[in-house]
């Protein structure tokens, strides 16, 4: 027996696991918390190829477990795996920090190193999931059933603190640490990469306590190697042959019939698996297609604080630590309490409708968060809106649409409210407006290029000499900030150039209507905001609250002694609070509880103990084929986002009707049960043996 901790029956060595896995699961989801907006903001990606990647990292961790466990139990044991494949970890963590420094090469260096960092911490942290626990549960003595159990949970709940503590944090350290004027990557990826290294120097630090089982073979290959021998043989065998009741007993001639026997049972099982990517397919897509959503949405949980959109991921974490206690302690002891038989089966079929209804809350909620965006001009169409700095009223006529007016008013320094769609011939186009001023017979023509599936400002301003009208086309940005930013320009109706001090560095606004460039500032309110000009210090500029996701510009005017700026919004601010994605985290993360928490615990109970690797395996790839499912809908879809969460939900739901068939025709094996009914098998296996041997020796 080696050390114990201090006043308990548990070997010290556990304490090293439990460290290690803390700090690797913070490091795995810290990382994982920002990837999406990593390739969004960073990158540089669309929506659908950052969701279609995350995707595939998220599956190609969950593809590698598999390799990881033929790694340990057929040549290094899961001492040295874990060592080994943590190093790739780390590496990977390293390359994929060091992608996020800008001035490290170009875009393509960026994307390059990225992959190859993703690539290798999916082997990494792929590679060691089949191994920690194991290697844990292999540090306690047999007689030590009670010990190993809270071992387990321990270690779950190391998992699950680890997690949300990351996702928490690293969020934080992404937007809010700012390095080379923007925000943080290379720390948000760098401190996970820290917490690896802090894992794996913890582990190793601990090797002198560990017992280390030497690898004994893989159950994994003999289960492929007997099921292919039975479909060989199958097909090998000629009409003359004996039948066999099941395909499987054609590897009669070469394995067992325990281990026939035993396959059997985990077939049955895996047959069951065959629906459950789907859920997963859902699932997973808290940390892209709702971490995208959260990103368009209003941040501010009240006047003093404020929550990051890659945030959000933590509350599946948090309440699965709340969830299991109510469920296993009072929720399914009620429903006992009513006589209602609700099996393992039934509780995994409720947990795909209430990830279903999750998906049904995220559409009703997307289709609210788009009303604030400006939807984009299509094919042979750009937008356009007109900024009225003229003394007086003006009136527009607009080459639109025959229903929309054909006259539309535009009042002097007012908001312009919505862009309008005009049609045009060809890829790029010469179109007309007419300007209708008060008193003038004849309308102003003004005709600019306008290029389709872009939008314009329309700027109108007298001459400098006060008689007559100027103006300008400038290209408008309609789309909101990945991160929540909000957007602004200004436009100075001064005769001389004047500086905006948002920040340390000014913005130089130019003389006599011409637009600044857009900048980019984290939403705040600027009640008091310097404003200089070569003639003073003017320091009562009030923006008002420069709110989440929209875009402004201000108009700079002289009023007095003093500049003012009037203030025009272009893209309307996130008017959906981020709350309103808390009722679908609740029902997805009870559609969690019912379906993994229990899936698993089914799982273990209806096959072999010496094939409980099998069945983790082949959990393990239901996750990964479930990011394959959201990779190809990402990518091939071509849907609005609000109608690909109806699809999820509906699909979910008509794969919860056929699990739900294949689980009324399944028969439950009791656990207690199987020992004896292997024991009934092998005396009948030697009895036939026997009988064999014996007619042998007859015949010699």
């Amino acid at each position: 027996m080696g050390k114990k901790l201090c006043g308990t029956n548990y070997p010290l060595s556990i304490a090293f696991i439990v460290v290690n896995e803390f700090c690797e699961r913070f490091s795995y989801y810290g990382m994982r918390a920002v990837l999406t907006l990593y390739f969004v903001n960073y990158l540089h990606w669309d929506r659908d190829l950052s969701t279609a990647i995350y995707h595939a990292f998220t599956s190609l961790c969950y593809f590698t477990p598999v390799l990881g466990a033929l790694i340990a139990d057929s040549w290094l044991g899961k001492f040295k795996t874990i060592i080994y494949l943590s190093i790739v970890y780390v590496i990977g963590h390293v390359v994929k920090s060091v992608g996020a420094i800008p001035t490290v090469g170009d875009t393509s260096m960026h994307i390059a190193l990225s992959m190859v960092g993703l690539i290798l911490i999916a082997f990494g942290t792929g590679g060691i999931k089949p191994c920690v626990a194991a290697f844990g549960g292999d540090q306690f003595e047999p007689e030590q059933v009670v010990e190993t159990r809270k071992f387990f949970s321990i270690f779950y709940m190391a998992i699950n603190a680890g997690s949300v503590l990351s996702m928490i944090v690293t969020p934080i350290l992404r937007g809010d640490v700012k390095c080379f004027g923007d925000d943080c990557y290379a720390l948000a990826f760098g401190v996970p990469a820290v917490l690896m290294v802090a894992a794996l120097v913890v582990f190793i630090s601990g090797s002198g306590m560990y017992k280390k089982v030497p690898p004994e073979g893989n159950i994994l290959m003999d289960v492929c190697k007997c099921i292919g021998f039975a479909i060989k043989n199958r097909f090998r065998s000629s009409k003359h042959d004996v039948k066999r009741k099941h395909w499987l007993d054609w590897a009669e001639e070469k394995y067992s019939k325990r281990l026939i026997q035993e396959i059997k049972m985990v077939l049955r099982v895996l047959t069951l698996y065959l629906p459950l990517p789907m859920f997963w397919a859902l699932f997973d897509q808290q940390g892209s297609r709702w971490t995208l959503q959260a990103t368009r949405m209003n941040m501010a949980m009240g006047e003093g604080f404020t929550l990051k959109p890659d945030q959000m991921q933590m509350l599946n974490a948090l309440l699965i630590l709340i969830f299991v206690p109510i469920f296993d302690f009072i929720i399914y002891p009620l429903v006992g309490l009513c006589r209602v038989n609700i099996t393992p089966l039934r509780k995994m079929a409720c947990g795909m409708i209430f990830a279903a209804i999750a998906f049904g809350l995220a559409a009703f909620v997307e289709i609210n968060v788009v009303k604030s965006v400006v939807e984009p001009a299509g094919p042979g169409e750009s937008l356009v809106q007109v900024y009225n700095l003229m003394e007086g009223d003006l009136s527009l006529s607009l080459p639109v649409p025959a229903s929309d007016p054909l006259k539309m008013p535009i009042s002097s320094f007012q908001d312009p409210q919505e862009y309008k769609t005009l049609h045009l011939v060809e890829h790029s186009s010469n179109l007309t407006i007419l300007v209708h001023s008060p008193g003038s017979v004849h309308p102003t023509e003004i005709t600019q290029s306008y290029t389709e599936q872009r939008a314009y400002s329309l700027i109108l301003y007298p001459v400098a000499s006060g008689n007559g009208m100027e103006h300008d086309l400038v290209e408008d940005n309609i789309e909101k900030d990945p991160g929540g930013n909000a957007f602004l320009r200004f436009i100075s109706t001064l005769p001389e150039n004047t500086s905006v001090y948002l920040t340390d560095v000014p913005i130089n606004v130019q003389a006599n209507y011409i637009m600044s460039p857009i900048q980019n500032l984290t939403r705040n309110r600027y009640p008091s905001v310097k404003c200089e000009a070569p003639t003073g210090v003017f320091s009562n500029l009030d923006l008002g609250l420069l709110d989440f996701g929209a875009s402004y510009t201000f108009i700079l005017k002289k009023e007095g002694e003093n500049i003012v700026a009037a203030r025009f919004e272009d893209v309307m601010a996130n008017n959906v609070n981020i709350a309103w994605q808390i009722p679908q985290y609740v029902l997805i993360t009870v559609g969690e509880v019912m379906f993994s928490v229990t899936g698993l615990e089914f799982s273990y109970s209806q096959a072999p103990a010496n094939m409980k690797s099998v069945l983790q395996a082949g959990w393990l790839l239901t996750v990964a084929f479930g990011n394959v499912i959201v990779l190809i809908v990402a990518e091939g879809g071509g849907l609005e986002q609000w109608a690909e969460f109806v699809l999820f939900a509906c699909l979910l739901v008509a794969v919860c009707i056929i699990f739900s068939i294949m689980a009324y025709f399944y028969t439950y094996v009791d656990p207690s049960q199987l020992d004896k009914l292997y024991q009934q098998d092998a005396a009948k296996g030697e009895s036939e043996d026997e009988l064999k041997m014996t007619e042998k020796m007859t015949k010699l």
